[in-house]
C-alpha cells in the first residue's frame, strides 16, 4: 500500500489557494469506488490514518486538509472559513478524481460539509457516514466549541502538546498511547522560537465571533437521499439521542450506530469502529 502527500488548486472568492491532501492505495484496486474522508473543526486528514488503510484495499481514499488546517494554505480572508466554501473545495477534489460515484466519511465539521454536499441535485456521493454531526447542532456545544477554538497555546515540548490534546479530545474514547502520540505529530507545526503549536490557522475561529445559536440543518438533511449512517458517541452533546432518531426516521433514514465510552467525537480509530464503517461502505 502506498500513502502519497499531494496538494489540490482551488478557487475562492480572494483568489486561489491550495488544499493538501494524503491519497492511499493499494495495487490492483484502482477501479475501486474512491473515498474521502475529512476531519472535525480543528483536526487534519491524518486523524484517518487507520480508517483509510483499511478502505483502500477495495479502493483509493483521499484524506484532504480542509483549508486553514494541516499542510493546507491559510485563507486571506477568514470570514470565508464556512461550510459552503469548504464544500466547493472538497467538491473539485472529488471533480479531479473523474469518478461518478464516491463515498464520504466525514467527522463532526467534516459531515456538515458532507451534508451539503450530499443534499444538492446529482450528487456524486454513493454512500455517507456522519461521524457524530446531524441537522440540529446545539447552541450550548458550540460555546463550548468557540471556548477554545483559536486559543492557541504554545508549548515547550511535542509531549506537552500532546497532554493539551488527551485533555481536549477527551470525549474522543478510550485511545492508546501511540494514537495520541501519532495526534500530537501530525497536529502540531514549530513556531518561530522553537516551541509548538497546533497546526490551524486561529482565523477559524473569526465565523464563531458574536452571537452563537442552533444550526439547523434539517432542510439539507431531508434533501439527501444516498444510503447514510451516522456514527454518534454515547455522551456526546453535539449530536444529541433526540437528534439522531430523528435522523432515523427522515431525510436519508440513517442507520444509527452509537459508540460507547466516547463523547464527540468517535475517533474511528477503534477496530470495531473502523470494521462498521467498512461493512456499511461496502
Amino acid at each position: 500500500m502506498t500513502m502519497t502527500q499531494q496538494r489540490h488548486l482551488c478557487l475562492g472568492l480572494k483568489g486561489f489557494h491550495h488544499m493538501a491532501y494524503v491519497e492511499w492505495r493499494e495495487p490492483g484496486t484502482e477501479g475501486g469506488i474512491p473515498t474521502i474522508c475529512v476531519h472535525g473543526l480543528t483536526r487534519n486528514s491524518r486523524d484517518f490514518d487507520a480508517l483509510a488503510q483499511a478502505l483502500a484495499k477495495t479502493g483509493p481514499v483521499l484524506c484532504p486538509d480542509v483549508v486553514g488546517r494541516g499542510k493546507s494554505d491559510w485563507l486571506r480572508d477568514p470570514n470565508f472559513y464556512a461550510v459552503p466554501y469548504y464544500a466547493a473545495d472538497i467538491s473539485s477534489l472529488i471533480a479531479r478524481l473523474g469518478v461518478e460515484q464516491v463515498n464520504y466519511v466525514g467527522t463532526s465539521m467534516g459531515g456538515m460539509i458532507g451534508m451539503a454536499i450530499a443534499s444538492q441535485p446529482g450528487s456524486p456521493i454513493r454512500r455517507l457516514v456522519l461521524n457524530d454531526i446531524g441537522p440540529l447542532v446545539p447552541k450550548a456545544s458550540l460555546e463550548r466549541i468557540a471556548g477554545y477554538v483559536g486559543n492557541l497555546q504554545r508549548f515547550d515540548s511535542l509531549k506537552a502538546l500532546e497532554q493539551y490534546l488527551r485533555t481536549i479530545h477527551a470525549p474522543f474514547g478510550p485511545l492508546t498511547d501511540a494514537q495520541w502520540a501519532h495526534m500530537a505529530e501530525y497536529s502540531h507545526r514549530k513556531t518561530a522560537d522553537g516551541g509548538y503549536t497546533l497546526s490551524y490557522d486561529p482565523g477559524i475561529a473569526v465565523p464563531m465571533q458574536g452571537a452563537i445559536n442552533d444550526v439547523v440543518l434539517w432542510p439539507l438533511y431531508d434533501q439527501i437521499t444516498c444510503p447514510t449512517l451516522v456514527v454518534r458517541g454515547v455522551t456526546s452533546d453535539l449530536l444529541l439521542p433526540e437528534t439522531a432518531a430523528e435522523m432515523a426516521q427522515r431525510g436519508p433514514k440513517a442507520e444509527i450506530y452509537e459508540v460507547a465510552g466516547c463523547g464527540h467525537a468517535p475517533a474511528l480509530m477503534a477496530e470495531d469502529q473502523i470494521a462498521r464503517v467498512k461493512a456499511f461502505l461496502a
